[in-house]
């Protein structure tokens, strides 16, 4: 299945100098951002209170944020998750208030704005659960990146591993940036929206990085930025098509899947964008600037057997 009707002959690699200038502009801004005024940790990281309630209609949020201000949480964030009815407050923790004591004066606090609203839920994370399951997330994203720049390693020759390597760490601090200059929150299911992004750029770039190990050879002569050229053009279909059917999924999920997903629907919509810049910008580009050519992969056909043809 083709999106294009013929392949596309996109000059990609003699535009690569003025986007090392843009990534290096994104990743210097996205490191201050992390810096100061860092991520805007959400509960599951910080500790807090996170108090579900139900609306008989549509909920007013500026009334309702209000009337919790006034009960004494200035604190308060008051937004819908689900459907406009469902409302669910996040509060940091209170010194000598239980969980079922905040939910009671919560309630109490809206029931001025609608008399008919319903407490459903109350969810309490201490502040030593909320630093043990951050240091968690931080382990799982150092041990994915270490597995994955392995994986990387083996599979390709130098060139191309190192290139594979940097596209891998350009994406992942860019949605982090970008999550640190917006002052969303930051959960556990952004960091799973981060990492799945990670592995969806990773496949990327290997596909387009076999069908260059494909030209190199049946392109013998062609300077390696009209190969890698040549690669890039030819999955731009596959590209085009499975990264369009993925926002358009995403783009649902931001639209209507509420407050609960807003945060992993964004991550990801990002990462699909950065991730495919990446993939022709970072992992290809570094490639070649690195002195990629067919020599190289030849050398390391003859010198041991491809990843592809191991059991």
């Amino acid at each position: 299945m083709e999106f294009f009707h013929k392949v596309t002959r996109i000059r990609f690699m003699a535009s690569r100098k003025w986007c090392y200038a843009i990534s290096a502009a994104l990743i210097v801004a996205s490191i201050v951002a992390l810096i100061r005024p860092g991520l805007n940790y959400g509960i599951d990281f910080t500790g807090g209170v996170a108090v579900e309630v139900a609306f008989p209609g549509p909920a007013d949020l500026d009334r309702s944020r209000h009337a919790v201000v006034t009960a004494g949480f200035p604190e308060a964030q008051v937004q819908n998750f689900g459907t406009s009815r469902d409302v669910v407050i996040r509060l940091e923790p209170h010194a000598g208030m239980s969980g079922n004591v905040i939910g009671t004066r919560i309630i109490e606090a809206l029931k001025t704005v609608d008399s008919g609203v319903e407490l459903r839920r109350v969810d309490v994370v201490g502040p030593q659960v909320g630093e043990e399951l951050r240091q968690k997330g931080y382990l799982a994203m150092l041990f994915t990146f270490i597995f994955i720049m392995a994986y990387l390693w083996f599979r390709f020759e130098f060139k191309l591993s190192c290139g594979a390597i940097l596209a891998a760490l350009h994406t992942p601090i860019i949605i982090l940036g970008f999550f640190a200059v917006t002052r969303m929150t930051f959960d556990l299911t952004v960091l799973a929206a981060v990492l799945a992004v990670v592995g969806y750029q990773i496949n990327d770039t290997v596909v387009v990085f076999d069908r260059a190990r494909e030209r190199f050879p049946l392109m013998r002569g062609s300077p390696p930025a009209e190969v890698l050229d040549a690669a890039i053009n030819q999955t731009l279909s596959r590209t085009v098509i499975t990264h369009g059917a993925t926002s358009i999924v995403v783009t649902t999920l931001l639209l209507l899947g509420g407050e609960t997903l807003r945060g992993f629907a964004t991550a990801f919509l990002v990462g699909i964008i950065v991730g495919t810049y990446s993939s022709i910008y970072i992992a290809s580009a570094s490639a070649l600037d690195l002195g990629l050519s067919a020599a190289d992969l030849l050398s390391t056909r003859k010198g041991k057997a491809p990843v592809d043809d191991l059991p």
